[in-house]
This record gives C-alpha cells, sequence and structure tokens, in this order.
C-alpha cells in the first residue's frame, strides 16, 4: 500500500461494491486511481516504489535458490504483482486476493493498465481468498510471503486481519514458507513491536528496510527468515 498526498480535485466514483468484507470502491482524482475500502483509503497509482521494494527485498533476503516460488498477499492496485512478473528470477506467481471486485478491475477494468501483462504471464495465477484463511489451510507452500493487504500490522483494514500478526498467525506465515523462506510484510510505518513479536515466532534475520515518503514517518518492509 501506498502513502496517500491527494490531489486537487474531487474524486469520480468509478466503481463501488459490497462484498463479505464491507464496502470497496475504486475512485479516478486527476490521474490516479484508488482503492477505498469501508472509507479507509488503501492504495493508489501514484507511485509504487513501496510495493516494488517489498518485492525486491524479499528475493534479495533469500539464499540465491533458482526460479523461487512468492505468494504475494493483495492485489491492490497491481504494483507487487506487475515488478514480480518482470523479472523473470520468479518462478510461480501466485496472489491471493478476497476482493472479487479487485480482481474484476484486473481482468476488465480500468486497473488492466496496470496488471494485463503479468495477468497473461503463464508464471502468475490469482486466487480468490481470504489471505488470513489461506495460510491457515492451504497444502501449498512457497519460497517467499509478501504481505500487502493492511496499512500495517498496527492499521489493519479489517478486524480479522489483526490475527495474522499475532504469534499464532506468523506461524500459520510460516507453515506455508519453505526451508529458509522468507515472510516479506509492508507497513506505512515501523513497527518495534511487530519486529519483536517476529523474534519471539522464532524468525531469523528480522530486519527493517525504509522508503522515504514525501512527508511523514518512512513506508517500511518488514523482512524475516522462516524459523528452523
Amino acid at each position: 500500500m501506498t502513502a496517500y498526498d491527494a490531489p486537487h480535485g474531487s474524486p469520480q466514483v468509478i466503481d463501488r461494491r459490497d462484498g463479505p468484507y464491507g464496502e470497496v470502491v475504486l475512485r479516478r482524482h486527476g490521474e490516479l486511481l484508488q482503492i477505498i475500502a469501508n472509507g479507509c483509503f488503501l492504495m493508489d497509482t501514484s507511485d509504487g516504489r513501496s510495493e516494488r521494494l517489498l518485492v525486491d527485498a524479499a528475493l534479495g533476503a533469500l539464499d540465491g535458490r533458482p526460479a523461487p516460488e512468492v505468494l504475494i498477499g493483495g492485489l491492490g492496485v497491481g504494483f507487487s504483482l506487475a515488478h514480480a512478473a518482470a523479472d523473470p528470477r520468479w518462478g510461480r506467481i501466485t496472489v491471493a486476493e478476497r476482493e472479487r471486485a479487485i480482481i474484476d478491475w484486473h481482468r476488465a477494468g480500468p486497473l488492466a493498465e496496470l496488471s494485463a501483462r503479468a495477468l497473461a504471464d503463464p508464471r502468475t495465477e490469482i486466487i480468490e481468498v481470504d489471505l488470513v484463511a489461506h495460510v491457515n489451510e492451504t497444502s501449498d507452500t512457497y519460497d517467499v510471503l509478501c504481505l500487502d493487504i493492511d496499512n500495517g500490522p498496527e492499521w489493519t483494514v479489517t478486524e480479522g486481519n489483526e490475527s495474522l500478526y499475532s504469534r499464532a498467525g506468523l506461524a500459520a506465515c510460516a507453515r506455508v514458507l519453505r526451508k529458509d523462506g522468507v515472510l516479506a510484510v509492508w507497513s506505512a510505518k515501523p513497527s518495534p513491536d511487530f519486529a519483536r513479536t517476529l523474534r519471539n515466532a522464532g524468525f531469523r534475520h528480522v530486519r527493517t528496510e525504509e522508503i522515504p515518503v514525501a512527508r511523514g514517518v518512512p513506508d517500511v518492509v518488514h523482512l524475516a527468515v522462516r524459523p528452523g
């Protein structure tokens, strides 16, 4: 997700849907497309540096294994997916997105201009699923798990997401990671408490990378290696 610096003028609502997790809205504000969930600004198409760093930092933290497979939690405006698909080093690229509306906006809507090439890549698979449920229930495993479904561990979109950042939720994340796999978590601000939770959950090599923003505290990517 991306820090928000609004352009001038009033936004135009392109689509509004009511789903199982509440209302989700796609707006156009000047040249930008914005996603709003339950009245909370999530992201827009203004930049994408944070999402690209999320993917690159996770790959850089791996051990050089060939064609690593990544699970990206959250499709958003498509920056993370597009950046991963543009890198031939990645193997299978799976994106878990729980909002049917967001998937539709990418497949046959205004966001297709950002993600069409990535969606056509044979490595790419979009699954319509709640990431929290997926990491608890799937039998699939991955080399990397990139989480970008909230504004951070301390600023979740829905209450149900809070469990993901607890020790039990992190254990579920570790369950879907292969040996020495990497967990990367985007946050709108640094979270020392979350870093401590990662360590207490047994994750190794816990660190953060900061992404400067135009104003305010920097965005952050939390990185950690699977326990064991």
